[in-house]
């Protein structure tokens, strides 16, 4: 992967639609080159996010008292919480390059991550003619713990990833989560026994080659 430096942008918990206003601020900001590549790290309040193409029987129960709110990026269902670290990524393509591309690149760069955590994982291959098979998995036990939907305007990319650290993942049991009714989502400290927020968001920060 060749070098692509990000300005790092950190924040605790941010509401999830105030946050994609921001996103949508950043996205124009980097459009007019009034910012660098960036990587905004966060995390949210619990809420389930879905992609336009989310089928209706993927949705969770009302009675579970968790909003639902649907989402311009790609891919389907995906749960955010305390405890899970969401990176949007607002980066300027190169000429040429396509949203898929970036992805993979995403996908490998959290392999690294968590590799320097001490948790093996994988992204997995996706079979001709089907559908885009995003997200990260762990090698040993095989479960999902990373969810990526992107999209791109203008070259410009934007929503991200959402890195299981140690939050609950009951919720993710409620609904059908990224279009996998079979997916176990995992977390940092379910596979190792223990997680740390910051030092999970310092191992993210190196893989992406992160200033600021």
């Amino acid at each position: 992967m060749r070098q692509r430096p990000l300005s790092v942008m950190r924040d605790e918990l941010v509401d999830y639609e105030p946050a994609m206003e921001r996103m949508k601020e950043l996205v124009g900001e980097r459009q007019r080159e009034e910012r660098p590549d960036t990587l905004w790290l966060l995390s949210h309040p619990p809420v389930f996010t879905i992609g336009r193409r989310t089928p209706i029987e993927h949705l969770p129960d009302p009675s579970r008292g968790v909003p639902v709110v649907e989402t311009t990026r790609g891919g389907q269902l995906t749960y955010h919480g305390p405890g899970q670290l969401v990176g949007y990524l607002i980066v300027k393509l190169d000429e040429g390059e396509g949203i898929v591309d970036y992805v993979r690149e995403v996908e490998l760069r959290l392999v690294e991550a968590l590799g320097k955590l001490g948790l093996p994982c994988e992204r997995r291959d996706t079979p001709p003619g089907s559908e885009l098979l995003t997200g990260v998995w762990t090698v040993e036990t095989g479960r999902k713990i990373v969810s990526i939907g992107m999209r791109q305007s203008r070259g410009v990319t934007s929503h991200g990833f959402a890195l299981n650290v140690d939050g609950d993942l009951e919720p993710w049991k409620w609904a059908v989560a990224c279009g996998m009714p079979d997916v176990d989502m995992t977390s940092i400290k379910r596979e190792l026994g223990r997680a740390s927020m910051d030092e999970t968001v310092a191992a993210v920060i190196e893989a992406f080659e992160g200033y600021g």
